[in-house]
């Protein structure tokens, strides 16, 4: 096993871990699957996807480590997307104040939003989060060791690709099933609000970070 191939490894397992816990995208991917259905979440996902190829391809070319020098320019991403977080965590909080105004049986199957809303909300997600930044520059560089060739930048980008693909669409079918539909159904109250807390955390925290 060469040096390059394990690096590699390294990398596409670091990937797995970081995009598959729990996080802002993949909560929201949750809520949309359980609440608009399939469709919407994959269109959602994609967004999200995009986001993730976008710095990955930055952190390749060297260009989001120059932007990691410039603290303004972080700044304004934390802010953008610190206040987009509690944009979101209002609107679950709406939609968890206003669970027992809508018939139970009719949940699962809202009206879906646009695909072009969609797909800007999932990729608003990643492109104004400066953690998604840092995390590319850090797996970028765990995955070029000494002599790194041009091959060993494409596989990391190809691979994380793929895997992004796989993780953040999966979230998007596993619960959009008929089992999580009904369970969102039966609780959509407490789901809505449980993610207005974590997003309405994740922002200020956001917000309010140093780093």
């Amino acid at each position: 096993m060469g040096p390059e191939f394990q690096h590699l490894l390294l990398v596409y397992t670091a990937y797995v871990i970081a995009a598959g816990s729990p996080g802002p995208s993949n909560m929201r991917i949750m809520g949309v699957a359980m609440d608009q259905g399939r469709r919407a979440a994959l269109v959602l996902a994609a967004g999200v996807v995009s986001g993730s190829i976008f710095w990955g391809a930055m952190a390749a070319t060297g260009i989001s480590a120059i932007l990691t020098r410039y603290a303004e320019a972080l700044i304004i991403l934390k802010i953008f997307g610190g206040l987009y977080l509690l944009y979101l965590a209002f609107r679950a909080a709406k939609a968890a104040l206003t669970a027992g105004e809508k018939p139970v049986e009719t949940a699962g199957t809202n009206t879906p939003e646009t695909t072009s809303s969609l797909y800007r909300r999932g990729l608003l997600m990643h492109l104004t989060n400066p953690k998604s930044i840092l995390a590319w520059i850090a797996l970028v560089a765990l995955g070029l060791g000494p002599g790194a060739s041009s091959y060993t930048v494409a596989a990391i980008l190809f691979g994380c690709a793929v895997l992004s693909v796989t993780i953040f669409c999966g979230y998007a079918i596993v619960f959009s099933t008929a089992p999580m539909v009904r369970f969102y159904s039966r609780a959509r109250c407490w789901i809505e609000g449980t993610l207005a807390i974590f997003f309405g955390v994740a922002g200020i925290r956001l917000l309010l970070s140093r780093t």
